[in-house]
């Protein structure tokens, strides 16, 4: 018996599905996030713990776990060197096939057929499959890229609640809301960011998106611009001529009201999520995947 595992590995957290040979689900675990920027040695701790617990909960053998092929999609592996020193990581498994989470989403979302998506989440990405040719648009990194996402959302209402806090801005409730957390004390945004990562400025993503709502005037500003990142991100996957185009990632689904009903219009469903994608590219039969629609 042949067992398959996918790995999502993502700046927000890293999820595994096990299933069996006839696609049935065995078990599936989370944990914290696993992108490329938290260096090989926790990266490879992280896999380890998600692997882990999959295939615990499955009541897996060392045998079991010996017959298993993984598949695994990493937030950042593209970079330079980065993917053959994750390929040199020992695994206790049959084999494992490694690439982005971009092209995992894309596999899962058109279930391996050519097609593009744009991922909203911590960062942002769109990525186009015709054939054998894959096309990467934007993703290379928070702050210089990312538009449109949650972290690019949280660092504008960041800017927002400081320029409130020294008297550049008028505050509103959104800024209000940010610099709670900080006790109002600019000295203490100043040294909580020093160390923050994309992850963390996405925290704030779910507030912005709450305040605009009900109608902040900074919140929506913030909106209204990240739409337009996103506009232009869905016109040019058209324009590459991509047969079907997925929004995904923990964001889709909020930013689709902010965008114009003719962008929408030019959107289709996902036909299966990450973790799908996973699982095809550590040989899991495409057939033997349920046609199932992800969560946007």
């Amino acid at each position: 018996m042949t067992f398959y595992l996918g790995i999502d590995a993502g700046g927000t957290a890293t999820k595994a599905r096990l299933t069996d040979a006839t696609g049935k689900v065995l078990a599936e675990a989370s944990d914290g996030p696993a992108n490329a920027r938290i260096g090989a040695e926790a990266l490879h701790a992280r896999l380890m713990e998600v692997c882990q617990a999959a295939t615990n909960t499955a009541g897996f053998s060392a045998k079991d776990v010996a017959a298993t092929k993984g598949g695994m999609g990493i937030a950042g592996i593209n970079r330079t060197g980065m993917k053959a020193l994750i390929q040199s990581l020992d695994f206790p498994l049959a084999s494992v096939q490694f690439s982005s989470d971009a092209v995992i989403a894309n596999l899962g979302a058109h279930l391996g057929k050519d097609g593009a998506i744009l991922i909203l989440g911590t960062g942002s990405i769109g990525l186009v499959k015709r054939g054998e040719d894959s096309v990467s648009i934007g993703g290379y990194g928070f702050p210089i890229s990312d538009e449109g996402s949650g972290a690019a959302l949280g660092l504008s209402a960041i800017r927002h609640a400081l320029r409130a806090l020294d008297g550049r801005t008028r505050p509103t409730p959104l800024s209000q809301a940010v610099t709670k957390q900080f006790d109002h004390a600019i000295p203490s945004v100043i040294a909580w960011m020093d160390g923050a990562s994309p992850g963390d400025y996405a925290r704030f993503a779910p507030l912005v998106m709450d305040y605009a709502e009900n109608g902040d005037e900074i919140a929506v500003s913030i909106l209204r611009e990240a739409s337009l990142h996103v506009e232009r991100f869905i016109e040019t996957i058209v324009a590459r001529g991509a047969p079907r185009c997925v929004l995904m990632g923990g964001l889709a689904g909020r930013m689709k009201p902010w965008l114009r009903q003719r962008i929408v219009a030019q959107l289709d469903e996902p036909l299966g999520d990450g973790l799908d994608g996973a699982l095809i590219l550590a040989g899991l039969p495409v057939a033997s995947l349920p046609a199932r629609r992800a969560s946007p």
